[in-house]
């Protein structure tokens, strides 16, 4: 059976969320290998080998933490010439697309970005993407090379299945290149509690209709009630109401959750193109002809100032 390059998107060895989606996708079309970097690369073996993956390629150097993006493309590249792989998915985010497109241009091979599921075609996977602000599904394949994909959170369900997970060290040689920039400082993102936007299963967003910053302690009190994410609209968030990392939408994040809940959002083509894949959309609006409405599986009409608190209590009280 042909092997699936699975790249490996972890926190000092605690393995997220879109990896163990990614690995379920790569068990349709072939063997997951996996392809761990950095600090605590190995410790991903376990979570790894129980999602199916047969071997983890490893490899730590000071170059993936001190340097861009260049150490891991190459990494990455020394993993596919050992596995020479059939396919090769990796966990879209903006660091992580960068990788993909740069990976593909030094083998020679097409590259599919932003896929939201895969199978197995007769001539190579098949991708499905959302496309022209969600209105459209397309599926497609690479054509030339080996096919790079990268695919969206909550694209797949998480499903154990044990694998060997047999771990072997990666040797990389970094080249000149790959110490072109360097990074001088990080400053920690400030934690809320809350999972993160892209990868949440349920997300409750809040727009024009919330009306000041000071209002959206209730959007975040439903959110913490359901074990949410918070997003907001552009519109939101040019007030300044809420920041601009937790924008929903063209210019923002996309996001493709189990379940959405807008709260006073219209519906603008801008924000639709960043949560149309969603599983199940609610909308909470006063307007009853706001265009939102015509996206959603459930609509409320009403003010949310009303709803959205009694909806929090409701769902508090079912939780016992």
């Amino acid at each position: 059976m042909a092997e699936i390059l699975v790249y490996v998107d972890h926190v000092d060895g605690a393995v997220r969320k879109p990896t163990l989606e990614l690995l379920t996708l790569a068990r349709r079309l072939g063997e997951p290998v996996a392809v761990a970097l950095g600090n605590g690369a190995a410790d991903t073996a376990a979570a790894l080998a129980e999602h199916g993956a047969v071997k983890v390629l490893t490899a730590d150097a000071p170059e993936f933490a001190e340097y861009l993006v260049v150490p891991k493309v190459e990494a990455l590249q020394a993993a596919y010439e050992a596995v020479s792989p059939a396919a090769v998915l990796v966990p879209s985010s903006a660091e992580n697309k960068e990788i993909a497109a740069r990976l593909a241009v030094r083998i020679g091979s097409g590259i599919i970005t932003d896929a939201v599921d895969l199978e197995a075609g007769d001539e190579g996977p098949v991708a499905t993407q959302s496309a022209f602000a969600a209105s459209f599904t397309t599926k497609s394949r690479v054509s030339k090379g080996t096919p790079v994909i990268t695919v969206k959170p909550n694209s797949a369900p998480v499903e154990a299945a044990p694998a060997a997970g047999a771990v072997e060290a990666l040797p990389v040689s970094f080249s000149e290149k790959a110490h072109g920039t360097k990074v001088t400082s990080r400053t920690p993102r400030e934690s809320t509690g809350r999972p993160e936007l892209t990868e949440a299963a349920i997300v409750v967003s809040g727009g024009r209709g919330v009306n000041g910053a000071e209002n959206f302690a209730i959007i975040e009190a439903l959110a913490d009630s359901l074990g949410a994410a918070v997003g907001a609209s552009r519109a939101a968030v040019d007030a300044g109401w809420y920041p601009h990392s937790n924008q929903v939408g063209q210019t923002g994040k996309s996001v493709s959750p189990q379940l959405y809940i807008a709260s006073g959002i219209s519906g603008a083509i801008q924000h639709r193109a960043g949560m149309q894949t969603s599983k199940t959309i609610v909308a909470i609006n006063k307007d009853a002809e706001a265009p939102i409405f015509d996206l959603v599986d459930y609509g409320v009409v009403g003010d949310l100032f009303d709803v959205v608190p009694q909806l929090t209590e409701e769902v508090k009280t079912r939780k016992g």
